[in-house]
C-alpha cells in the first residue's frame, strides 16, 4: 500500500506519524520493531499483525479483538509469561515473508477497538513496558519504515478475503501463471470473473467480437443500456470492468487464428472457450507445440418439450496426455453433430462450467488437494450427475 492510501485512513496515518515502523502486506497490518522480552529476561524485537478490515482503499473499525505475533512469546520483566495476553500459539505463514507465531487476545471493555490505532497502541503499551523495565530506552517507535513493493501486487486492493482466511501462502501457488482466456462467450467471460480474483502475473482476454444485448444475458455483472448502444468489443468491454480490481489484464482485440497463434508461446496456461472450426484445431495443435497446458470447455443443450436438458464438458490437456484429451475436444468444423456445440446458452450453465474449469486449473497448481487427476468432467443436467474419468 503506498504513503498516499496510509494517509486516507486516520488511524494507519497517526500509526506512521508516532512514528511506529508500519506496512501493509497482502491484507495484513505489520508493525515491527515491537521491544518484549522473552522468558531468559533479555529485551528482543518482536512483530504486530493484524488481518485488515478495508473500505475499497481506506480501514474500517476491525471487528476481531484479537491480534498476532512474530517473535518468542512475551513475558514480564521477571521472565514469566504474559498469560493474559494468550490465545494460542502456532506457527503459521501467512505469505512470503510473513511468519507468525502466536496469537493475542485482549479484548476492550467496550467490546470492539475503534479503530487500528486503539488496537495497536493497546498490544504494544501491553508488551514494551515490561522490556522498558529492563531496559528504559526500549521503544516501538521508529522511522524505519518498510514499504511494500507496490508495483509487484496485482490487484488494486487488497485481498482480504485471503488475508481474513490465512489462505494467501495457498493463493501464491497461482501467482507465476500467465493465463490466457480464449474466447469471450458466456463461459469465458465467467473464467474471467474468477480468474481476475486470483493473484496470477498476467491475465490475456483474446476475442474479436463486440459485447452485445445477448452477451449480457449470459455474463457476469450487469451492463447497463449505454454501453450496449456502443457495441463495444468483448475483451475491451470485459478489460474496462475488471481492471478495476485486477491490474494484470492485457485485452487483445483479435481471434487467435494461424496469423497470431504465436502469442500463445509465452502463456503458461490457457482456457479454451471457444466453439469448435478450423482456428480451433490450430490452437490446439500450437499449445500442444509449445508444451503449455490448457483446458477446454463445451456446453451441449437441447430443448425437449417445454424444458432443456443436455451437458457440460471440461477436457484438460496435458503434456504427455494429449491424445486421449483430444478424442473429447471438437475440432471438426463440419461435425455437426457434436452434442457440445449447440447454440443454446444459459447464464447458471455457463457459470458452472467456468466454475469446473477453473476449479480444474487450481488443483493442477495445487490450490485444491486433487486425489482424481481427471482429464474429463461431465455434467448432465437431467440426471444432476457430476462425471469425471482419468481420460477423456
Amino acid at each position: 500500500m503506498s504513503l498516499l492510501q496510509l494517509n486516507l485512513s486516520p488511524d494507519l496515518l497517526r500509526l506512521r506519524e508516532a512514528p511506529y515502523n508500519v506496512s501493509i502486506k497482502a491484507g495484513y497490518l505489520v508493525v515491527r520493531g515491537i521491544p518484549y522480552v522473552n522468558s531468559a529476561k533479555a529485551v528482543c524485537k518482536g512483530v504486530l499483525v493484524s488481518a485488515l478490515e478495508l473500505a475499497g482503499d481506506r480501514t474500517a473499525p476491525p471487528q476481531d479483538h484479537t491480534i498476532m505475533f512474530s517473535g518468542e512469546f512475551p513475558c514480564h520483566s521477571d521472565g514469566t509469561a504474559m498469560e493474559m495476553l494468550r490465545h494460542q500459539s502456532v506457527t503459521r505463514i501467512l505469505d512470503k515473508g510473513l511468519e507468525v507465531h502466536h496469537a493475542f487476545s485482549r479484548k476492550p471493555l467496550k467490546g470492539r477497538y475503534a479503530d487500528y490505532y486503539e488496537k495497536v497502541e493497546t498490544y504494544i503499551s501491553l508488551i514494551s513496558r515490561e522490556a522498558a523495565d529492563i531496559d528504559p530506552s526500549a521503544t516501538a517507535l521508529t522511522r524505519k519504515v518498510v514499504e511494500p513493493e507496490d508495483e509487484e501486487y496485482p490487484f488494486a486492493y487488497f485481498d482480504t478475503a485471503s488475508a481474513r482466511a490465512e489462505i494467501n501462502i495457498v493463493a501464491n501457488k497461482l501467482a507465476t501463471d500467465k493465463i490466457a482466456i480464449i474466447g469471450l462467450g458466456g463461459t469465458g467471460s465467467y473464467v474471467l470473473d474468477l480468474v481476475a480474483k486470483t493473484p496470477v502475473k498476467e491475465i490475456h482476454l483474446f476475442d474479436a467480437d463486440q459485447f452485445s444485448t445477448h452477451n449480457a444475458f449470459r455474463a457476469p455483472g450487469a451492463a447497463t443500456v449505454e454501453e450496449l448502444r456502443e457495441l463495444p468489443l468483448k475483451v475491451v468491454y470485459f478489460k474496462s470492468r475488471y481492471s478495476k480490481m485486477n491490474r494484470r489484464i492485457t485485452a487483445h482485440e483479435a481471434d487467435i487464428s494461424c496469423s497470431n497463434v504465436d502469442l500463445l508461446s509465452g502463456m503458461t496456461f490457457v482456457f479454451l472457450c471457444i466453439d469448435r472450426g478450423s482456428d480451433k484445431k490450430i490452437i490446439v495443435e500450437k499449445l500442444e507445440e509449445y508444451a503449455i497446458p490448457f483446458i477446454d470447455v463445451g456446453m451441449g443443450l437441447y430443448r425437449s418439450g417445454d424444458s432443456l436438458g443436455g451437458k457440460l464438458r471440461v477436457t484438460t490437456s496435458l503434456p504427455g496426455r494429449r491424445d486421449s484429451a483430444r478424442e473429447a475436444i471438437p475440432l471438426s468444423g463440419d461435425d455437426i453433430h457434436n452434442e457440445y456445440d449447440k447454440n443454446i446458452q444459459i447464464a447458471d450453465l455457463n457459470s458452472l462450467n467456468a466454475c469446473l474449469a477453473v476449479l480444474r486449473w487450481k488443483k493442477l497448481r495445487g490450490f485444491y488437494m486433487d486425489s482424481e487427476r481427471e482429464q474429463l468432467t461431465t455434467y448432465t443436467i437431467d440426471f444432476n450427475l457430476l462425471m469425471s474419468e482419468d481420460k477423456a
